[in-house]
């Protein structure tokens, strides 16, 4: 066995020339002969009958997963032909080095001989692995002989590294992605999510995700992955509520907020509005008891760290929340408010509802000395009493529907007003009625002073004239009315012996006469002043009235 470089010795032609003939000029001639043909046939016939043993290598490097061809081709002596040949990889043992074969250590599909029998010898390792670095010969046998080369071929293996600065960027700015190899001469292509794409220069908000490189023609041979995180504000914000559809007073809805943020929105970065009034922050709120106030327009606004400062709060679309309810606050109302006997009157039912009330129905309430009924008296909105009459008055009530629910109205009072000439006969009455007591009065008051006079006149009136010689000027005051003194009887019978006739009267009360005054004729007697009291005179005086005890 041979290994290194060696020379095989070509025959000795001049053995038996020395024997027959002892010349040696003549072997030195067939000598020099005989070389002239060899060196003629290794000319003509290269490779077969000329060369050395020897084993050329490339150093390879290849990235891990790829395959690899490790270049190597060989030579040996003419004359001989190769019958094997086998590749080593140099490990270390106990500190010694020392030649494994491949097919003892790696599955003999990762490594494949493509070289040949005569001067190829490269060897093709397909799905690379780090294990895989290190230092490969190649040796082969030959028909007299075997060679193992001295030296080596070294094959580093390498991995592509993809390298992100910086990894976090905000919508805008600068993005550098480097795909670091280790091998030369190698065509790189990158891809995000497994799609390939041009490598990224503006960072945008679709840029964000994960990125890797790999051997362009061999995409399964691939980098580490790198992810680029792309910050921007909010936006598709959108407001959702729940259930959808109507709602009814009383129930309860939900308001979701969402939107595609970079860092994503915190629950304090959202806010509800209604009507462009704040109601709350947090991506969610519920009304558990709806009412109508609640009905309106609600919009969401979010907001993260890109875009708090500045003005970039995206709102979401308006949603229109109107909250269905029966009728209330359902009220009745008269046109004209005091309607004339014989005039037109229109009761209108309103109401408070959502649907509209759609249905209205009408009532009256009948009273009886034993029950008190309500029946109907018509439907819609409006009711029409063409001529009013007093079979109309009474308490009416409404009552709306609509798909909700249904509410009365309270009672209403309708009353009506006579035309005039009903209130002039009223006043015509009264207006008899006080005459026909006043001339009662009066004739009550005659009768009692008629009464009265009677009761004067049976007074007894006496007088005495006192002395015959009455000067004139005492006729001359009798000429005029003369206030008489009045005096009241004592409760003793009267004394006949009395020096006058005191005149007394049998009535128990005070009775006042009518007094005419008439001037006297000068040309009468005095005697005729002495009258009696039974006598009528033309002239009324006051008499002196005694009121009996």
């Amino acid at each position: 066995m041979m290994t290194g470089s060696s020379v095989v010795t070509p025959p000795h032609f001049c053995f038996s020339l020395h024997k027959m003939n002892n010349k040696h000029s003549v072997c030195l001639l067939q000598r020099i002969l005989m070389m002239e043909s060899w060196m003629l046939m290794i000319l003509i016939m290269p490779g077969v009958w000329s060369g050395y043993w020897s084993v050329t290598f490339e150093n390879q490097c290849a990235l891990k997963g790829t395959s690899v061809v490790m270049k190597c081709s060989y030579d040996y002596p003419s004359g001989q032909r190769v019958t094997r040949v086998d590749w080593y990889k140099a490990l270390s043992i106990q500190g010694q080095r020392r030649l494994y074969p491949l097919s003892r250590l790696f599955s003999p599909r990762d490594f494949k001989y493509v070289g040949d029998k005569n001067s190829n010898c490269n060897l093709k390792i397909n799905n690379v692995q780090l294990a895989d670095e290190g230092l490969y010969h190649f040796g082969f046998v030959t028909t007299s002989d075997r060679w193992t080369s001295k030296t080596h071929a070294n094959l580093n293996v390498k991995e592509l590294t993809a390298v992100i600065n910086p990894s976090t960027v905000k919508e805008g700015d600068d993005v550098n992605l480097t795909c670091v190899s280790g091998c030369a001469h190698t065509t790189i292509s990158w891809l995000k999510e497994g799609r390939p794409v041009p490598k990224p220069v503006k960072a945008s908000r679709e840029d964000a995700g994960t990125y890797f490189c790999a051997v362009q023609g061999q995409e399964t041979v691939r980098s580490n992955s790198v992810t680029l995180n792309v910050q921007y504000a909010p936006k598709r914000v959108t407001l959702l509520v729940s259930p959808p559809g109507d709602v009814v007073k009383g129930s309860s809805v939900t308001f979701t907020c969402s939107s595609d943020a970079n860092p994503p929105v915190t629950q304090r970065g959202y806010s509800l509005y209604r009507d462009r009034q704040f109601i709350s922050s947090g991506q969610k709120h519920t009304i558990s008891d709806l009412q109508p106030r609640d009905s309106g327009l609600y919009q969401c606004q979010a907001w993260n760290n890109i875009s708090w400062m500045g003005d970039d709060l995206i709102n979401s679309t308006h949603i229109h929340l109107e909250v269905q309810y029966g009728p209330m606050n359902v009220s009745v109302s008269v046109d004209p408010q005091q309607p004339a006997e014989g005039s037109s009157v229109n009761l209108t039912c309103s109401s408070e509802a959502n649907p509209a009330a759609d249905n209205y129905t009408w009532f009256k309430r009948t009273d009886s000395s034993s029950s008190s009924t309500v029946l109907q008296v018509g439907g819609g909105q409006v009711l029409s009493l063409p001529s009013m009459t007093a079979s109309h008055t009474g308490l009416y009530l409404c009552r709306a529907r609509n798909s909700v629910g249904e509410d009365n109205s309270a009672e209403m009072l309708l009353t009506m007003i006579r035309e005039d000439h009903g209130s002039q006969t009223h006043q015509i009455i009264a207006g008899v009625g006080v005459v026909v007591l006043v001339i009662l009065v009066v004739a009550l008051l005659l009768y009692w002073k008629k009464q009265r006079t009677h009761a004067a006149e049976k007074t007894v009136f006496g007088s005495r004239i006192i002395g015959e010689g009455l000067s004139s000027s005492a006729t001359e005051v009798q000429q005029d009315a003369v206030y008489a003194n009045i005096q009241r009887s004592s409760s003793h019978p009267r004394n006949t012996h009395h020096k006058h006739n005191v005149p007394f009267s049998v009535e128990a009360e005070l009775i006042y006469t009518t007094v005419t005054s008439k001037p006297r004729n000068k040309s009468r007697a005095p005697e005729e002043s002495r009258a009696t009291a039974g006598e009528t005179n033309d002239s009324v005086i006051y008499s002196t009235l005694v009121q009996s005890s």
